[in-house]
């Protein structure tokens, strides 16, 4: 009876995974992961145009960068994904075009952050926004969606470390598809009796992100940061968790000296921020962005904006010395 007790609290104590990652609507396919995926942006979005109207922005400005911001975002972190972990797709026996299959997982933060990074440059130099201001207002909101969009490996029963027996094990069940063919992804868990008991990793990650988040608010309200800081703060927040969150990853993955590349691209990134941070302090505390607006010189005006004052003092200039030009006066 004892032995039964023990092994009920065992099991009791463990954390289930979800016995599928895709439902059907019709011949529609619903992912978890997308879901999770787009919850986050949504949740990034929200929250940075909120922060950046409160630091001098213009409602609205965040979603137009949005728009070129998230696409370059979700190519640069699958390009990221597919040329550190190319032994998925590339060589005997895989399928190259598998590469294009976003919706299956597999997206790479360092590659979205560092394309995206370029398409909210294009968006920001466009509108004449200075980006370090901007990517300040969206630090909190970005590492709130990546926590968001680790629940997606959970549907995917992806990202995780070793056998553990702590209590918050995460319960790995087999899954199968109708023909009975195992599919870790699109299959469904017909018999919940785990296979493995595992660190759940993407738990931990998305713990620490909200840490982050946390962190990156309070030192923003306090220290009044400015000049790109907040994102720095939140980069060398979260490669210092992804480092040894990595270390405890047992998924497949490309090696560099018998260690996982992401540890070492933590590492590097981490060091990056840190320098930045410390760095950009000589320019001073948060910055008017009513002030910098002016300053800057968008490539192209926004679609219905009004004239710069200049403009429309040069303009007036113009009519005044037409009106008292020669031509302009009528004879008595």
């Amino acid at each position: 009876m004892v032995d039964v007790l023990n092994g009920l609290n065992a099991v009791l104590a463990t954390i289930p995974s979800p016995d599928r990652g895709v439902w059907y609507l019709g011949p529609l396919p619903i992912r978890a992961y997308a879901l999770c995926i787009i919850a986050g942006i949504i949740v990034a979005i929200w929250w940075g145009e909120r922060r950046w109207v409160a630091r001098g922005g213009i409602k609205g400005e965040v979603t137009d960068i949005a728009v070129w911001a998230v696409p370059f975002g979700l190519v640069g972190g699958r390009l990221y994904h597919v040329i550190t972990d190319n032994q998925k797709y590339f060589g005997p026996g895989k399928d190259p075009l598998a590469a294009l299959e976003i919706w299956n997982g597999g997206l790479g933060i360092w590659g979205a952050i560092a394309l995206g990074g370029v398409g909210a440059w294009i968006a920001c130099r466009r509108r004449g926004i200075p980006l370090p201001a901007l990517a300040d207002a969206l630090a909190p909101g970005i590492v709130v969606a990546q926590a968001i969009g680790r629940l997606g490996n959970y549907f995917n029963q992806e990202l995780y470390g070793g056998d553990t027996t702590l209590p918050w094990g995460l319960e790995i069940y087999r899954r199968v598809t109708p023909e009975g063919r195992e599919d870790a992804l699109a299959g469904v868990a017909i018999d919940h009796t785990p296979i493995q008991v595992v660190h759940p990793a993407f738990l931990y990650e998305l713990l620490w992100n909200l840490g982050v988040a946390l962190l990156i608010v309070w030192a923003d309200r306090k220290f009044r940061l400015g000049h790109g800081r907040v994102f720095a703060l939140y980069v060398a927040g979260y490669t210092a968790g992804r480092f040894w969150i990595e270390l405890m990853r047992t998924d497949e993955a490309t090696l560099v000296f018998g260690t996982r590349v992401n540890v070492f691209v933590s590492a590097v990134v981490f060091l990056g921020a840190v320098a930045y941070f410390v760095i950009a302090r000589s320019r001073g505390g948060r910055e008017d962005v009513a002030a910098l607006r002016s300053t800057a010189e968008p490539v192209e005006a926004a679609e219905g904006e009004a004239p710069a004052k200049a403009d429309v003092v040069e303009a007036s200039d113009e009519g005044a010395e037409k009106k008292n030009s020669p031509e302009s006066v009528k004879p008595e």
